[in-house]
C-alpha cells in the first residue's frame, strides 16, 4: 500500500519532491527496498502534521514553500487529486488547503470513518464531522440529493510557515472530541481552502475497510 501511495503521488506534475516521513524502521526498509525517497522522524508525533513539520524544517524549506501531506492510507490517490490541491496554493491567500468530493452512496454518509465537511460560499470549511452534516430534519438526516453532502478526502496543503504554526498549537477541544486534527486549526481562527474532486477514492484505514476494497476490485 505505502509504494502505491508513493508512485501514484510521483505521478503528479506539481510536486518537486515526494518523501515518505515515517517512524516505523518496517516502513523504512521497505521504502528503501523499492528505491523510494524515506525520512526516520521522532515517534512522539500526534499527527500526520506534526510529521510533516519535523520534515519541513529537515529539508530547510522556505516560508512561502508548500508541503502536501499524503497520508498512507489513501493508496488509490489519483495524482490529478494532488495537483488540483496543489492549485490552491495559486492563490497568495490560502494557508490551509484540503480535498472534498460528493458521496456516491447513502450509507457512507452514515459512517462514523467517513468524514462529513460543510463549507461556506467561497470554498472553506465551515466544520469537519464524523456525524451527518448539513442534518435535514425533514429528511431523516439526509439530504435527498446525494451532491448536498461532502466527504473529505485526507489530503492535505500548509504553506511551510502556517505548518509550524498549527503544528505548535495544543490540542482543542473539538479536536479531542471528533478526533479530528483539522479541527484545532479551525477552532483556532486558520481558514481551510477547499477543492472539489469527483475521482472516487478509498482510503483503508481498518480490516473492514481493506475486504469492503478487495471484494469492490473482484467484482468490477
Amino acid at each position: 500500500m505505502i509504494q502505491r501511495v508513493y508512485e501514484q503521488a510521483s505521478k503528479s506534475t506539481l510536486l518537486d519532491k515526494v518523501i515518505v516521513a515515517t517512524d516505523d524502521e518496517r516502513i523504512f526498509r521497505e521504502v528503501k527496498s523499492f528505491g523510494g525517497e524515506v525520512m526516520m522522524t521522532s515517534a512522539e508525533h500526534q499527527s500526520g502534521t506534526d510529521r510533516c513539520a519535523e520534515s519541513a524544517k529537515n529539508l530547510a524549506l522556505r516560508a512561502d514553500d508548500v508541503v502536501i501531506n499524503i497520508q498512507g492510507d489513501e493508496p488509490f490517490i489519483d495524482p490529478i487529486q494532488i495537483d488540483h490541491l496543489c492549485k490552491c496554493f495559486d492563490n497568495e491567500q490560502v494557508e490551509l488547503a484540503t480535498l472534498v468530493k460528493s458521496f456516491y452512496a447513502a450509507e457512507e454518509i452514515l459512517n462514523p470513518n467517513t468524514i462529513k465537511v460543510v463549507c461556506d460560499k467561497a470554498g472553506y470549511a465551515l466544520y469537519f464531522s464524523r456525524s451527518v452534516i448539513p442534518f435535514n430534519r425533514d429528511h431523516q438526516g439526509l439530504q435527498p440529493d446525494l451532491n448536498s453532502h461532502l466527504r473529505h478526502i485526507g489530503i492535505y496543503g500548509y504553506r511551510t510557515a502556517t505548518l509550524f504554526e498549527v503544528a505548535a498549537l495544543p490540542p482543542s477541544f473539538l479536536e479531542l472530541t471528533e478526533k479530528l486534527e483539522q479541527l484545532r486549526w479551525l477552532e483556532n481562527g486558520y481558514k481551510i481552502m477547499t477543492a472539489r474532486s469527483e475521482h472516487e477514492s478509498w482510503s483503508i484505514d481498518t480490516p473492514e475497510e481493506l475486504e469492503k476494497v478487495k471484494q469492490h476490485f473482484r467484482s468490477s
